[in-house]
């Protein structure tokens, strides 16, 4: 609760304040203190009034002819080696590009993925073969399940041994009586 009030006089008025300060005038810095003659140190010319004298804008403004042709006579030339490329060996460039294979199942349109690289499965395909499975072992074998999906045996094996999908148990009401007692 503080901290909404706080807020709100923080943020009361807001622009209407920030334009007076800007527009008022700002504070003029203090005076320095002047040095004893032991310690003198010249102060460097204001900048501005440097350009004040008509000399000094002319001695700016002025081209020097001698100056411009050396520059022109200035000729650069660049010799560095050539760039080599690192040999490693073609780890990092593909020598081939993956065989992709259309998935099986999809109902949420263009969030689905449509295009999956050989040797591996959607979300979607991975839930509903492991449901296959489960409902129908002995028509959705390993076997079967590698070749539909283009997977490895070691691979199918693995995922139906380590993967489970959830299952939904009503209790009848006789049991839930039972618990609470």
């Amino acid at each position: 609760m503080g901290g909404r009030l706080a807020r709100v006089f923080r943020t009361f008025n807001v622009e209407s304040r920030a334009r007076r300060e800007i527009s008022r005038e700002k504070p003029r810095p203090a005076p320095r203190h002047h040095l004893p003659s032991l310690f003198y140190l010249p102060s460097p010319p204001h900048p501005l009034s440097l350009l004040d004298h008509p000399g000094i804008k002319e001695e700016i403004y002025r081209k020097d002819d001698r100056l411009l042709t050396l520059l022109k006579d200035v000729y650069v030339q660049s010799r560095d080696l050539p760039v080599r490329v690192k040999d490693g060996g073609g780890e990092h460039l593909p020598h081939k590009q993956k065989e992709k294979r259309l998935t099986k199942l999809g109902h949420l349109g263009d969030v689905d993925v449509k295009k999956v690289p050989k040797g591996k499965i959607s979300i979607v395909e991975a839930l509903t073969l492991l449901n296959n499975h489960k409902l129908n072992p002995q028509i959705w074998t390993a076997e079967k399940i590698a070749v539909e999906y283009s997977l490895e045996l070691k691979d199918v094996n693995s995922l139906l041994e380590f993967f489970i999908p959830f299952t939904v148990q009503e209790f009848p009401k006789e049991t839930r009586k039972a618990i609470k007692s």
